[in-house]
């Protein structure tokens, strides 16, 4: 299992930060188009995800985000 890092520019205004958890990176990409979905009451327009950085989920993982 594996953490994965993704920025996503929503609705043509903001970047938007999401982590997961997920096996593999195809699974990784779906689950964050969903927490996405779930975190907004309407549904965003997602125009762009990209992956920034994975980590092998040990006991010690984790990002920073929000540091340019």
């Amino acid at each position: 299992m594996k953490l994965y890092r993704f920025e996503a520019r929503v609705n043509k205004e903001k970047n938007v930060h999401i982590v997961v958890a997920a096996e593999d990176e195809a699974t990784a990409f779906n689950v964050a188009e969903v927490e996405l979905e779930k975190s907004y009451l309407q549904t965003p327009i997602i125009e762009e995800l990209s992956l920034y950085d994975t980590r092998i989920i040990t006991k010690h993982a984790g990002f920073v985000i929000g540091h340019e």
